[in-house]
């Protein structure tokens, strides 16, 4: 992130959108753009960026922008899709830039499969008069993965898939049943599997333990309302039956009731959020959610990794959570619109939370003899469960070091904790840098740099397996990982955590 100018917070950009002005240069008409045409916008005072189909005028919005004006320039006069879904794929575009629409691209004459373009309903044709991209699936579900069938009794439906997987845990099945609409994904390395309907008939929606993962495959077991016969599983919803890419399959929320609010530190606080009762979900070490509120008529999206109530001592076997509670460590900005809101929300209120996303795998850490672990600020959170997977579960590791920068002693998160820690397993050290340090602080003091983590990172023995994890503020991560490159560690040796 940049400092932005004063008057150009999200909220002065929301007001904007809302003013009335025109931000197209269209007047409110909608235009198909020739690629030939978008590639002459490519300036910042006149800047096009095409995404998923849509070209959108962002000029006005290059002052706005969190990442700055370069970041968008990245993508002046050309399809920037892929380079959004690298850094923004959680931001709701949509909203935030529908008054910048100024339309389609061009589609370029391609014969469409009937099944495709006959399945799109008309409810979903018109976007602003516009007609949406479509993504042709190259095969059908059945050939490329996974597949389904249901059963039922008088009492119960059974949804079976056959999952083709060897590996399966409960961390990679996601489910969701509410107001009769069955959601059940299947994660299978960097793909997903779906099944989504509108259930013929209601069930209990206490589905969250109703569930039973044998190998190959994964059962979904429902309780009827009614002792009737089902015709039917019910209406497929557009994407049901599909194996696609994750980054292609688009984020599912549901509504999370916010049950406490702890203070951790002076600006942060410990949100505990409770599932639904229709949906099963864990979040693997590692990954984050992301919250959505509307804001000003608007809707904001923010990303976060959930943490564990508190830091267990007791290694003697993995912690057993009911999976029915997410526990989210965030930071309160002053002038931050998104958690400044979340702050207000009060017991009881809900909030909008998304399937997990991110790429670390556990198998990064049980291939290492040494874990260190850098950590800026609320950077922290990644580390939390990481910190636990890896006392409790990875026998070969042989030193675990958590470095934690933060500004001062005040706002040193989980402090007490990670020192008993320290204290309780032999393996693990903790070290805290401050950057605005009292006199009376006796630690190191510093803000990132070679210098530091030449002092700091090191291996147990000459030539042991490392693994490097960092998280914190973009500048911190981005500073960090050339660090660590520049003393000689490999890029399979750094994990930066991003959202």
């Amino acid at each position: 992130q940049v400092p932005l100018k004063p008057g150009r917070s999200l909220m002065d950009w929301i007001r904007l959108t809302k003013s009335g002005k025109d931000l197209t240069g269209l007047k409110g008409r909608l235009i198909e753009v020739t690629e030939d045409e978008l590639s002459k916008h490519n300036k910042k005072e006149d800047c096009w960026i095409c995404i998923r189909g849509f070209v959108y005028n962002v000029t006005p919005y290059m002052e706005y922008h969190p990442g700055g004006e370069d970041e968008l320039m990245k993508a002046a006069g050309t399809d920037g899709t892929d380079l959004f879904d690298q850094v923004h794929r959680w931001v709701n575009y949509e909203s935030m830039l529908k008054e910048c629409l100024v339309g389609r691209m061009a589609v370029k004459p391609i014969a469409a499969p009937k099944e495709i373009s006959s399945a799109v309903s008309e409810d979903k044709k018109q976007l602003n008069g516009v007609l949406p991209e479509k993504k042709v699936l190259a095969s059908s579900a059945k050939d490329l993965g996974p597949s389904y069938d249901w059963f039922q009794t008088d009492s119960l439906v059974t949804i079976v898939i056959y999952t083709k997987q060897k590996d399966m845990n409960a961390e990679l099945v996601i489910v969701d049943c509410q107001d009769k609409r069955l959601r059940g994904e299947i994660i299978i390395d960097d793909h997903s599997y779906l099944v989504e309907v509108d259930l013929d008939h209601a069930v209990s929606e206490d589905v969250a333990g109703n569930f039973c993962l044998l190998q190959h495959l994964l059962e979904i077991i429902l309780s009827k309302k009614d002792n009737i016969h089902w015709k039917m599983l019910g209406q497929p919803r557009e994407g049901h039956n599909t194996f696609v890419k994750r980054t292609d399959r688009g984020l599912f929320y549901r509504k999370c009731k916010l049950v406490s609010k702890t203070e951790v530190t002076h600006d942060t606080r410990l949100f505990c959020l409770m599932l639904p009762k229709g949906t099963h979900l864990h979040v693997p070490t590692g990954q984050h959610v992301y919250l959505k509120q509307i804001i000003a008529g608007t809707e904001v999206v923010k990303p976060y990794t959930p943490v564990l109530p508190f830091l267990p001592l007791d290694f003697q076997e993995p912690p057993r959570h009911n999976g029915v509670h997410i526990y989210l460590m965030i930071k309160i900005y002053s002038r931050g619109l998104f958690t400044q809101a979340l702050d207000h929300l009060q017991i009881g209120d809900y909030i909008f939370v998304s399937n997990p996303e991110g790429n670390f795998k556990k198998s990064q850490v049980q291939t290492s003899e040494d874990l260190i672990l850098l950590a800026g600020g609320t950077g922290f959170t990644p580390m939390v469960k990481l910190l636990n997977f890896a006392l409790t579960e990875v026998s070969c590791l042989r030193t675990v070091k958590l470095i934690s920068f933060n500004k001062t002693e005040d706002d040193i998160l989980w402090r007490n904790q990670l020192e008993q820690l320290a204290l309780k397993d032999e393996r693990f050290e903790v070290q805290f840098i401050l950057s605005q340090p009292t006199k009376d602080w006796v630690g190191k003091q510093g803000k990132i740099s070679s210098s530091l983590l030449s002092e700091l990172v090191k291996r147990s023995r000459k030539d042991s397996k490392v693994l490097i994890c960092i998280c914190g503020p973009s500048p911190f991560t981005e500073q960090g990982v050339q660090y660590l490159k520049d003393l000689g560690y490999s890029q399979e040796e750094i994990h930066a955590f991003t959202a």
